[in-house]
């Protein structure tokens, strides 16, 4: 998209830009289906007028405003030569990141077009990619890191994003082995009170691994996988006492570990191994006075060489919208009340005291 001479000066303080979309390109894909994402545009920029005409757009108001617009779709633009949809999340999330950089807030080069068309995997006819600048970091520090950790909120893609990094090291002959863990800890129910076998019992603990590796291989491959011992899911527990060679370990969950079983895994590495943990640390479900092993870990190891702590927020979740607001609210009333997870922490209640 290029930005053409105005055909008259815009009023005092304000500023015009004129855009035309290369034929190539059908106005549908850019302002989106019943003009969908140029509704979600004008609504991020109140102070500038947009109009379409043809394939000419144009923006009209504050100077500012329209340099962000002009940005915004020129990244667009970008995105759309890769051959990848825009959609209104991720006209959203490029605006988002626009304005932190404009703001002086990004501390990084990336631009929304660099983080929205950054493959990670392609499978069963959908390709894996990062969806905000702090999940494009997420990524890149487990390809430069041996160990990294990925804290928090729920639907932040820790564990998926995490999911198919190992997977496509599996298939680019990385590594030799996946193995997923996570701590068998329950959250306010009783691993007893559980019908069947004791696999039967920790089946349902490791269901979300399962899940996510459905998306990402053939489910006819899993078995056969799992049967050769290239893919492993198993409790934590089952990890002590082991070395782990040529391998990418991901440890889930991570904030329902010890202290001492978050010593034992790490300890586990091997050569030519990765690891990643991920977790939440205001969702802990320990038992009443153990500490998480992944509240203490960022205090042991942040710093060390070879050693990343990314670290996501609500701004990241990419479920339902109302999610990460749902974060937010959460957060809000703990700052506002001292409790933590809803809880006044003196009441002794289970999982929220002396971690």
């Amino acid at each position: 998209m290029t930005q053409t001479p105005t055909a008259h000066s815009p009023a005092s303080g304000q500023a015009r830009a004129h855009f035309t979309v290369p034929a190539k390109h059908p106005m549908v894909t850019v302002l989106g289906s019943g003009d969908a994402l140029l509704r979600v545009i004008e609504k991020a920029f109140p102070a500038a007028d947009i109009h379409v005409r043809g394939n000419e757009i144009s923006a009209v108001g504050d100077a500012g405003e329209v340099a962000l617009v002009q940005r915004l779709f020129d990244e667009m633009m970008l995105v759309l030569r890769t051959g990848q949809p825009m959609t209104e999340d991720a006209v959203e999330r490029s605006i988002a990141m626009l304005r932190a950089s404009e703001n002086g807030e990004g501390d990084g080069q990336e631009t929304p077009a660099e983080v929205l068309t950054q493959n990670i995997l392609s499978s069963r006819g959908r390709t894996i990619r990062p969806k905000t600048l702090n999940q494009k970091r997420y990524v890149d520090a487990i390809d430069k890191h041996t160990i990294v950790f990925g804290i928090g909120p729920a639907g932040t893609g820790k564990t998926y994003l995490a999911m198919a990094k190992a997977v496509q090291a599996l298939q680019s002959k990385q590594v030799n082995r996946i193995i997923l863990t996570r701590p068998a800890v329950e959250a306010g129910e009783r691993l007893g009170f559980l019908p069947g076998t004791l696999y039967e019992k920790i089946d349902p603990y490791l269901r979300p691994l399962y899940d996510a590796l459905h998306d990402m291989l053939d489910p006819d491959s899993i078995p056969r996988l799992m049967a050769a011992g290239t893919i492993e899911v198993a409790p934590l527990a089952y990890m002590r006492g082991r070395t782990l060679n040529d391998a990418f370990i991901i440890l889930d969950e991570a904030q329902n570990t010890s202290a001492e079983q978050m010593k034992m895994f790490l300890t586990r590495l091997g050569f030519e191994s990765k690891i990643v943990v991920t977790g939440d640390v205001t969702q802990v479900d320990l038992p009443n006075g153990t500490k998480s092993g992944l509240r203490q870990v960022q205090d042991i190891l942040e710093g060390l060489d070879d050693v990343h702590f990314s670290r996501l927020t609500s701004h990241d979740v990419v479920r339902h919208k109302l999610v990460g607001r749902i974060v937010d609210a959460y957060e809000k009333y703990d700052s506002e009340n001292g409790t933590e997870n809803g809880s006044h922490q003196s009441r002794g209640k289970a999982g929220h005291k002396g971690k």
